[in-house]
């Protein structure tokens, strides 16, 4: 199967891509975070701040800092306990789950975080975040201002940043489950810990900018991982002063490869805990990330720009609604993804608005690929069905972002068609009164960054998803991002083959009763 096939098989036809015969050993499963062996360990305090209502001011943070922010980022929040009934007999089963404050496609987390880290408090080095422990494993001592500063086209002052955050997936720790429909998912995890960090950032003072394009050999030779098993796939250098992330001019210096640069440091190779026992090939994953792969600072470019076009179809002005102002801590804690929790209440129009304007005004952020998201029409939008919304006719809207308005795309109850376009019936679309769809390019970015064009879009995609579900969780309502679900369906529906667009994930928003399970949360 061609590259190019299998990844229309993994939007639209996903069985197609899997193999037939998979089954999944659950006796066998990995753990869901990286554990290594034999290395240097530093604690990171557990007296973690309960709120995170302001953002604070900008000072270069300590370790106590850090170790709050990579724990209100990443780490292990609640134990949580469901009670599964199952059998004719309604046997009552109990699941138990850790839960991190984001969402992670079956709760697998298959992302991992490094950190370039320099510091008075520690030895700068290469350090990985062990989520288990809530602590920082050394990986490479030293200072690599110069190798990372390369590695990313010199277009970051590396050595005005107090630190860098590499996001790696270990191919392992959902291949087992998902097969090679994992694939699309990885990207999509990555972009919902991308942007994590980027309101985490915030609300710490710093900031963060996003690289999507890097010399990925190299950078994984630094940290010493194995490109058959785990990939970086997002570095995000964090600092006090903006103007030091992305340069906003052309960089004139000469380009570097992975080959040479990654000759400049020993390799390293380090024990780390999987506990399965045997670990199936996932070839299909290895030929994508290697053909994903940039070898040369040379490749660097930009995003197409692309303005929206002015609709004539009947436009809804939306109220206007100012920013959320909301304890970070508290709505991640609260943060709750309903399956047949959902019960159906009317959305007020307001409240409408206010999630769709926050979603959007907070999703421009520092990247790589074209400097800000704001005006460009090749990144995601919104698309959304509505059921009962105060003073809105139901229907399929598009949601201008421009000029705070809905585009009618059909009107009607589409209810039970997005209903019967779900692969399982885990979420009742009857009880949900908005059903977005975040939409991206047909052709992703291709003409520009080849295949790594797709797993960008399922990144920022991701970025997305967890700003709709932070504004939604601060609005009191619940949102299930969903994957499962006909992809041709709902294009149809908004009328996207006209314009080389497509669905790539549907997200259910509304009110949620509670689920009956025990939660403990992890924090002192």
């Amino acid at each position: 199967m061609s590259l190019q096939t299998f990844l229309h098989n993994l939007h639209f036809d996903i069985e197609k891509t899997n193999q037939s015969d998979w089954e999944v050993d659950w006796e066998d499963a990995p753990l869901t975070y990286k554990l290594y062996k034999d290395l240097p360990t530093i604690p990171l305090s557990l007296n973690v701040p309960l709120s995170l209502k302001e953002k604070r001011d900008l000072i270069e943070p300590n370790l106590d800092e850090i170790g709050y922010f990579l724990w209100y980022v990443y780490g292990v929040a609640q134990v949580a306990q469901t009670a599964i009934t199952s059998g004719s007999n309604e046997m009552v089963n109990m699941m138990s789950s850790n839960r991190r404050f984001i969402p992670s496609g079956g709760g697998l987390y298959p992302n991992e975080i490094y950190l370039y880290l320099k510091s008075d408090q520690i030895s700068s080095g290469i350090y990985h975040y062990d989520v288990a422990r809530h602590c920082l494993v050394l990986l490479r001592e030293g200072n690599f201002d110069s190798y990372v500063s390369r590695a990313l086209g010199n277009r970051c002052d590396l050595p005005k940043c107090f630190g860098t955050i590499f996001i790696s997936t270990m191919f392992w720790k959902n291949f087992f489950k998902y097969n090679n429909f994992s694939y699309r998912l990885q990207g999509l995890d990555c972009g919902v810990l991308i942007g994590q960090i980027i309101e985490m950032a915030k609300r710490f003072g710093f900031k963060a900018g996003v690289y999507y394009q890097f010399l990925d050999q190299a950078i994984n030779h630094l940290i010493g991982i194995n490109e058959r098993e785990e990939s970086v796939y997002g570095v995000i250098p964090l600092s006090n002063e903006e103007s030091t992330l992305i340069s906003k001019g052309n960089v004139k210096s000469k380009h570097y490869n992975s080959i040479d640069l990654s000759k400049e440091l020993q390799t390293v190779s380090h024990k780390y805990l999987v506990k399965s026992k045997k670990i199936k090939e996932f070839p299909m994953l290895i030929k994508l990330n290697k053909v994903s792969m940039i070898e040369s600072t040379q490749t660097f470019r930009n995003v197409d720009e692309a303005v929206d076009d002015l609709d004539e179809r009947n436009r809804i002005i939306l109220p206007k609604v100012g920013r959320l102002s909301y304890d970070l801590a508290t709505i991640c804690k609260e943060r709750f993804s309903p399956e047949l929790d959902f019960v159906f209440r009317p959305i007020s129009q307001k409240n409408l608005a206010t999630l769709l304007k926050e979603a959007t005004a907070s999703f421009s952020y520092i990247n790589d690929l074209d400097g800000s998201f704001k005006n460009n029409n090749n990144r995601p939008k919104l698309y959304l069905c509505l059921y009962n919304v105060e003073g809105i006719n139901n229907g399929a809207y598009y949601y201008d972002d421009h000029t705070h308005t809905l585009v009618q795309t059909k009107l009607g109850d589409h209810r039970m068609q997005l209903q019967y376009g779900m692969n399982a019936h885990t979420v009742n679309l009857f009880q949900v009164p908005i059903c977005i769809h975040v939409v991206g390019n047909m052709e992703h970015i291709k003409s520009t960054h080849s295949y790594r064009g797709y797993r960008i879009q399922q990144m920022e995609a991701g970025i997305m998803v967890q700003r709709l579900l932070i504004a939604a969780s601060a609005l009191g309502l619940g949102g299930h991002p969903l994957l499962g679900y006909n992809v041709k369906l709902c294009d149809e529906l908004y009328q996207l083959d006209e314009i080389g667009k497509t669905s790539l994930i549907q997200i259910p928003i509304g009110h949620y009763r509670n689920r009956p399970w025990l939660k403990g949360n992890l924090h002192s």
